[in-house]
């Protein structure tokens, strides 16, 4: 597997990524309901076995569950293991100082010395101005408690701010992480894919899968429900499901034809997009290795076209 470097010199890491945001998250993925500890271990374990080192996580994940499980997972292993978190800017959060005690209690959570991403969760920071952010986060870089910085959530604009702050520090911007799958493709409509290109910055793509969408697992046909709060969704009803319905019917013929599912099939067209980075999110070891099939293989051109037409509802 060929891996990408973050950004133009940021840390190199796997073309996927493991999402950890269910990871002590109950409130959203029923974390204690059908998976533990156990089941985490498990995941973690079968990324490394598929060669898979990237891990993203976040300060609110679980309230610092999800940091203190990859800290605890980081300690029974020799293997080099890129962590990626994330700062959230809340309202009480205004100084410089209240920055850096926030990597310092994800530090600790982790139980690392640096971070080799450290995001910003998104880009309204109330009291906290995008200048006092990433001068912080530029000082951290230089005290060696961060590999690289990057940005989650960002516009155009913001992330060309975000982008000239750092420049002037000698610090580059290495990521926006971003909404970004064949069911939402708004990141190309509104310039921050192009953008990204020019500024040099990666692009980590979450909700890959559109939170299971992508799977096939739910159609018209299936009387499968999803759990949490996807059950009032309305992508996930009736008419949601007919909507997506020629998406997950190309992905399951390219899938037949090249023996893969049509998750791995979705995954595969996010990294042929190049210089992005598919998150996906997982609760058990299957669903690592499911995902880990998205790699060491590639669609054709012509494949990547059609599910680009296909897809065009979501631009």
């Amino acid at each position: 597997m060929e891996n990408i470097t973050l950004g133009q010199n940021g840390p190199v890491v796997t073309p996927l990524c493991i999402g950890t945001w269910a990871w002590g998250d109950k409130l959203f993925w029923n974390y204690g309901d059908r998976y533990g500890p156990e089941q985490l271990q498990e995941a973690f374990n079968a990324a490394l076995e598929a060669g898979i080192t990237f891990f993203d996580t976040a300060e609110v994940y679980g309230m610092g569950k999800s940091e203190t499980f990859l800290g605890q997972f980081l300690q029974q292993t020799q293997q080099p293991v890129q962590i990626a978190t994330k700062f959230g800017p809340l309202p009480w959060r205004f100084t410089a100082q209240s920055v850096s005690d926030a990597l310092t209690a994800s530090l600790k959570r982790l139980q690392l010395e640096q971070i080799a991403l450290y995001q910003v969760h998104w880009p309204f920071a109330f009291f906290l101005s995008q200048e006092t952010l990433m001068n912080t986060l530029a000082d951290e870089v230089k005290r060696g408690r961060i590999g690289a910085v990057g940005v989650s959530n960002y516009s155009t604009e913001q992330m060309r701010d975000a982008h000239q702050i750092l420049a002037v520090r000698g610090v580059p911007l290495a990521v926006n992480q971003v909404r970004y799958s064949l069911l939402s493709r708004q990141i190309e409509s509104k310039g921050i894919i192009a953008t990204a290109r020019e500024l040099g910055v990666t692009i980590l793509a979450y909700s890959p899968l559109a939170q299971g969408l992508l799977t096939g697992k739910y159609s018209v046909d299936n009387a499968e429900t999803p759990t949490g709060p996807r059950k009032i969704d309305p992508r996930f009803k009736k008419e949601g499901l007919q909507k997506i319905a020629p998406v997950i019917s190309l992905l399951r013929s390219f899938g037949e034809k090249y023996d893969r599912t049509p998750a791995q099939v979705a995954l595969n067209w996010l990294i042929a997009q190049g210089n992005v980075i598919p998150i996906a999110g997982v609760k058990t070891a299957e669903q690592v290795r499911q995902n880990a099939g998205a790699l060491g293989w590639t669609l054709s051109n012509d494949e990547i076209g059609e599910l680009e037409q296909v897809s065009r509802l979501w631009l």
